[in-house]
């Protein structure tokens, strides 16, 4: 039933910061739209998306409890992993843990870990 997935919603408690993490830090593209008269705000990677929802954004559907910071989730580098360790340190972001061997959904991945603002745990992987 299930092929592929669309879109993630990241909800955030600082827009701004945010913005700068994931475009700055992790290469995406912000990109506003109108929907329904009201702007939205996404962050796009390749041809995948996150919705982004900033404090008081209301939203017709969310999760039960929209949350920032309780995500978990994982990316696949277009890099390899010394680059992108080596691009972490640049931004002064912390790597929390890695780089360790992990099992991903379709192989084995050489993975690093580290926090968004909003305390979202955020693995970069590459095939192992």
């Amino acid at each position: 039933m299930i092929k592929d997935f669309d879109h993630v919603v990241l909800t955030t408690a600082d827009l701004d910061k945010c913005l700068d993490f994931y475009t700055r830090v992790l290469g995406m593209r912000v990109e506003r739209y109108d929907s329904g008269g009201a702007e939205r705000i996404a962050l796009r990677f390749g041809d995948r998306k996150f919705n982004v929802h900033p404090p008081g954004f209301k939203a017709s559907l969310v999760a039960d409890k929209p949350t920032p910071g309780s995500l978990d989730f994982c990316f696949l580098a277009d890099k390899p992993m010394d680059e992108v360790i080596a691009h972490l340190k640049a931004c002064n972001v912390t790597i929390i843990a890695g780089p360790d061997k992990r099992q991903g959904a379709r192989f084995d991945l050489r993975s690093v870990y580290m926090r968004d603002p909003d305390g979202n745990l955020v693995e970069i992987a590459e095939p192992f």
